[in-house]
């Protein structure tokens, strides 16, 4: 029997493109098979403490240009693990269970990054009816092409170099940017390949510092005062680890962080005292903002794919872009492998073509 009320959440970090997910699930259960939604608010947390919104095509009528999510969310909220007030955590997974069942709900949709629908697919087995939407900026699911959100990144940190060269030109200077991404070098090498960076330094291909001072020179033996180097968040040097900036009090997860100051003070005592050399760490800016269309389109897409999957019952899904198609896969095999960067790959191969150093040459 198709659903008659759906449930849909967001978790983890916010990225551009939820809004218009949520838009597209209301306005498609709701002109298509009138059926109600309700926004559990804050991720987990919401279903937890029982914290609900209706939704209906009225409330979400212009949020398909609006960064963040209407519902909020949050990374620290897994019911399997969930933070206790004292300290420590407890399994509250049944009690969202029970939940999900007081409200009423015959579906959840739930929005989120790998955690997250990890998550969901272990509530899944627990007898939630869930359908999958991935999101992350960090484009990190091998399931799908694309996730909404990594776009609108891409364009902050494209936007980032076109300005951070502006000054380094002015000033003559090496220009550092670390960008997210986590354990994957997808925005790293777009937004180095779009910003004509010299050097592009990523998690899957470790680097020296010898072949990036080396690069660096080489821009002011060709002629040129500055350089542009784009360094992933999770860039690890040869034979080291990357940067972790902290770690989470509660979760106990890592948050990297500190890349290309590391770099920075590195090549400071490398280059010769002339060179100057800034750092710049973008951070959460890749996260808010408006999504840019594309980012709107493929969140449109996959909130009107995940209302029909709802709505008829296909339950255990994730929806996905593959080839250019909108589809939809078993959400338990989705989130089993992570995507990364592959060294040989075309987008690597573009970049050494144009004369961009990776840090691994000899």
């Amino acid at each position: 029997m198709p659903s008659k009320r759906l449930g849909i959440l967001t978790g983890g970090g916010d990225a551009p493109g939820l809004n218009a997910v949520i838009r597209a699930v209301v306005r498609t259960a709701e002109r298509v098979y009138g059926a109600e939604v309700v926004g559990v608010l804050d991720g987990f947390a919401g279903l937890i403490e029982r914290r609900f919104r209706p939704l209906c095509a009225a409330d979400v009528r212009h949020l398909i240009g609006l960064g963040g999510t209407v519902l909020g969310t949050t990374n620290r909220a897994n019911p399997f693990a969930y933070p206790l007030p004292g300290g420590g955590t407890a399994d509250r997974s049944a009690e969202v269970v029970e939940n999900v069942r007081a409200a009423g709900l015959d579906a959840l949709i739930v929005i989120g990054g790998d955690g997250t629908l990890g998550i969901a697919a272990e509530l899944g087995k627990m007898g939630v009816q869930v359908v999958a939407v991935p999101k992350t900026i960090d484009n990190d699911l091998a399931a799908t092409d694309y996730t909404f959100g990594f776009w609108t990144a891409i364009e902050v940190a494209t936007d980032a170099l076109d300005r951070l060269r502006d000054t380094a030109e002015s000033h003559h200077r090496v220009m550092l940017l670390e960008v997210m991404g986590r354990h994957a070098g997808w925005i790293a090498l777009h937004a180095g390949l779009t910003g004509a960076a010299d050097v592009i330094l990523i998690p899957e291909i470790p680097y020296a510092l010898e072949p990036v001072a080396a690069a660096v020179e080489r821009c002011g033996n060709r002629g040129r005062s500055s350089s542009i180097v784009v360094v992933a968040e999770g860039a690890v040097r040869r034979g080291g680890d990357a940067c972790v900036a902290e770690v989470d009090a509660v979760t106990g997860q890592e948050r990297l962080g500190g890349a290309g100051e590391r770099l920075k003070r590195e090549l400071v005592a490398l280059l010769p005292p002339s060179i100057e050399v800034r750092a710049t760490v973008l951070g959460h800016l890749q996260r808010g903002g408006r999504p840019v269309p594309f980012d709107r389109l493929l969140a449109t897409l996959f909130g009107e794919r995940a209302a029909h999957l709802a709505m008829e019952g296909q339950f255990g899904r994730m929806v996905r872009l593959l080839n250019g198609r909108v589809g939809d896969c078993e959400l338990e095999q989705a989130v089993r492998a992570a995507k990364t960067v592959d060294p040989q790959g075309e987008m690597v191969r573009a970049a050494r073509a144009l004369g961009i150093a990776f840090g691994d040459e000899t």
